[in-house]
C-alpha cells in the first residue's frame, strides 16, 4: 500500500472522529480537495501523518479549530459576480415586492460580504425594513468576522467596481466609514441580520424562506451530499420562491429538478414551482 493509499485511509478515519467529537460531518466531502486541504494544513502543523495529529485534533479543540479553518472556504467579495446580482434585481426582486416581509437564507455566508451585499440590494430596491436576512456558515470564527462588518479598505475599490455593475443605484462609498486601513460597513445593514453557525450536512432546514443563496458551497460535496442539501433547500423553500447556486453549480438531474425552472439561462436561479391543483 502506498503513502497516497494510507493518507486516504487516515482521512477517513479522521473524518469520523471529527463527526462523533466535534459533529461536524465532511465525510462526504468531495475526496480530491479534502485532500488537498488536509495536505497543507499537514504541512504546516508539525505533524509526520494525520494519523499522529489526530489524537491532539480530537482533544484540543483550538488545534481542531486550526483544521476547521484549514478545511473550509472563506474567499468571497461583495457583489462578486455582479452579473448574478444583477439577475436578482431584475427577476428576483419584482417577485418579491409583491410580499408584506421577505425572509432570505444565505448559507455559507463566509465571512460576510456577500450577505450585506444582498442586504444592500434589498435596501435600494425598496425592501428596507422588510426582509430578514439568515446567514449561516459552519465555521463560526468567520460567522464572528462577519458579524463586525469591518474589511481591508484596499478591497474597497474592487467591491466598488462589482457594485456598480450590478446596477447599483448610489456611491458605494455611502455604505461605509473608512477608519485607517478598514472599511467599517454602516450598523444599519446588520438591523436585518441574523448571524449563525449552522452545518448543511447534519443540521435542521430553515422554513419559509422566500430565497435562498448557496453558491460556490456544494462543488465541495460529493453526490449524496448534494442531494441532501438540495432537499433541505427545498423543504425550507416556499412554492414561488427562488433557488440561488453558484456558477458550477445547477439543478440539472438532481432529484428536486422537476418542482423547479431557471428563471434565465445560466443564472442559477432557479424558482419552485406553485403546486398544482387538482
Amino acid at each position: 500500500m502506498n503513502s497516497a493509499e494510507i493518507m486516504d485511509i487516515e482521512i477517513k478515519l479522521l473524518m469520523e472522529g471529527v463527526y462523533r467529537v466535534y459533529g461536524y460531518d465532511f465525510r462526504e466531502y468531495a475526496e480530491a480537495s479534502l485532500r488537498r486541504r488536509l495536505s497543507l494544513w499537514l504541512s504546516d502543523s508539525g505533524f509526520a501523518t494525520l494519523s499522529l495529529a489526530q489524537s491532539d485534533l480530537l482533544r484540543d479543540r483550538g488545534l481542531f479549530d486550526s483544521l476547521l479553518r484549514g478545511i473550509t472556504v472563506n474567499v468571497s467579495e461583495m457583489f462578486r459576480d455582479s452579473a448574478f446580482f444583477k439577475a436578482v434585481r431584475e427577476h428576483v426582486v419584482p417577485h418579491l415586492k409583491t410580499y408584506p416581509f421577505v425572509k432570505v437564507w444565505l448559507a455559507g455566508c463566509s465571512t460576510g460580504e456577500e450577505a450585506y451585499s444582498m442586504a444592500i440590494l434589498l435596501q435600494e430596491e425598496g425592501l428596507k425594513g422588510r426582509f430578514r436576512i439568515y446567514a449561516t456558515d459552519i465555521n463560526e470564527d468567520v460567522i464572528r468576522t462577519a458579524q463586525k462588518g469591518i474589511y481591508p479598505l484596499h478591497e474597497m475599490q474592487r467591491f466598488t467596481r462589482n457594485y456598480q455593475n450590478s446596477g447599483g443605484t448610489i456611491s458605494f462609498c455611502d455604505y461605509y466609514t473608512a477608519r485607517y486601513d478598514h472599511a467599517i460597513l454602516n450598523a444599519s445593514l446588520r438591523e436585518n441580520m441574523v448571524f449563525a453557525a449552522h452545518n448543511l450536512a447534519v443540521d435542521a432546514d430553515f422554513g419559509e424562506m422566500n430565497l435562498i443563496l448557496c453558491r460556490n458551497v456544494m462543488i465541495y460535496f460529493q453526490q449524496p451530499l448534494k442531494e441532501r442539501v438540495l432537499a433541505l433547500f427545498d423543504k425550507s423553500l416556499m412554492p414561488g420562491g427562488f433557488l440561488c447556486l453558484g456558477t458550477k453549480e445547477s439543478l440539472d438531474h438532481r432529484q428536486i429538478a422537476h418542482r423547479y425552472g431557471e428563471i434565465k439561462p445560466r443564472t442559477q436561479i432557479y424558482r419552485k414551482q406553485y403546486a398544482k391543483k387538482n
